[in-house]
């Protein structure tokens, strides 16, 4: 059953009032349960702040998908599984759950949805007049992309503001390109997530008083990830397909340049490519100077205009042109950021080495908290 336009849009008002509710539940209770996030010496935010943003997104899309009713098998199948994520994400808040115990169960969840819906990425596109068709290779290379895009907004998710706004973007993305002709019942969980986003974002932004700022918190970061991920996979894989496989990585480029690049920089360190530090490209631009606001509203619109030149290339150009663009892109990306850091460290050997004077630190603003 494919909704109509007026339902898409009461659910998405329902979305965004069951996030707002449930952040006026949760944040009094985020205490005593132990979802709260303590500044250390990485997370520089002023004072203990509610993990409880991500658990509020999924009440809203979970509250709008059930105003419209028994939609479709693979949207029911994504909530559900996504609720034992949310979950993890929550359990990783409290106690600091393993890597590989999170990751573990992601694979399962994404395993589940494979084998259910039947659903995963078994094309990568037409180039050059073929279809590169994965095969049996589809499964794992899916299970690679659904966690990676995951863990990819949980890293981006470093100043206030910035790991939502690049969600709407993707969404915005996803909208624009895949289902701005036609909404259909795979397409309306990631229209839900967007309308949920909103609460959170005027919480976490600060708009409702400093004291009322929430975090995203892991649960969050699998909320948008995940969702994001299977909604890039149905319509790009579907019949027919509603997005072109080779613009899905423009939907979502900043943040997969941005772990590819800090991932591959901790590896030619020597370091676990999952260690946590501060060598996002937030922390970098603030270390240069920039303050946090002026830093996130640079990388949303940076993150805006990407799919609009990928969209461009592709449909001028063609498929071979828009994938070496793509790997262009990332290359000087990968060079611009690896340049900036190494460019930061040789500063502070050389600050540490001549003054005892501690340098101003823009993270330490306290109208944006960074973590």
């Amino acid at each position: 059953m494919i909704p109509e336009a007026h339902t898409v849009l009461s659910a998405c008002m329902v979305s965004v009032g069951a996030s707002a509710l449930g952040l006026c539940v949760l944040v009094p209770i985020s205490k005593p349960c132990g979802l709260l996030d303590y500044p250390d010496a990485r997370k520089r935010h002023g004072f203990a702040t509610p993990l409880v943003g991500g658990l509020a997104i999924f009440v809203g899309v979970l509250a709008g998908w059930l105003w419209l009713g028994r939609m479709d098998r693979f949207g029911n199948t994504v909530l559900a599984t996504a609720f034992v994520l949310v979950a993890l994400g929550a359990l990783d808040d409290r106690y600091n759950l393993r890597v590989s115990v999170r990751v573990a169960v992601q694979m399962a969840a994404v395993l589940f949805v494979i084998g259910t819906t039947g659903v995963y990425v078994h094309s990568l596109g037409t180039l050059a007049g073929h279809d590169l068709t994965l095969g049996w290779l589809g499964i794992p290379f899916t299970i690679v992309a659904v966690i990676g895009l995951i863990n990819a907004f949980n890293l981006m998710d470093g100043i206030d503001g910035l790991a939502g706004c690049l969600a709407l973007v993707s969404v915005g993305s996803i909208a624009l390109f895949g289902i701005s002709r036609t909404v259909t019942p795979l397409s309306v969980i990631v229209l839900l997530l967007a309308a949920a986003l909103y609460p959170y974002l005027v919480s976490n932004l600060g708009m409702l008083g400093r004291k009322a700022k929430v975090f995203l918190g892991d649960a969050g970061s699998v909320v948008l990830g995940y969702v994001i991920a299977w909604t890039l996979i149905v319509l790009s894989q579907g019949t027919p397909r509603r997005i072109s496989p080779g613009l899905v990585l423009w939907c979502v480029a900043l943040p997969v340049m941005d772990t590819l690049a800090v991932m591959l920089r901790r590896m030619q360190r020597g370091v676990s490519p999952f260690t946590a530090d501060r060598t996002h490209i937030h922390h970098l631009l603030m270390n240069a100077g920039l303050e946090p606001s002026r830093t996130l509203v640079s990388l949303v619109v940076f993150a805006a205009v990407l799919p609009f030149v990928g969209f461009v290339i592709h449909g001028t150009l063609g498929s071979i042109a828009n994938l070496i663009a793509f790997a262009v892109m990332l290359a000087l990306w990968c060079v611009f950021t690896a340049r900036l850091e190494r460019k930061q460290r040789i500063a502070q050997r050389e600050s540490s080495s001549t003054t005892l004077a501690p340098v101003p630190d823009p993270a330490h603003s306290e109208s944006v908290s960074v973590r």
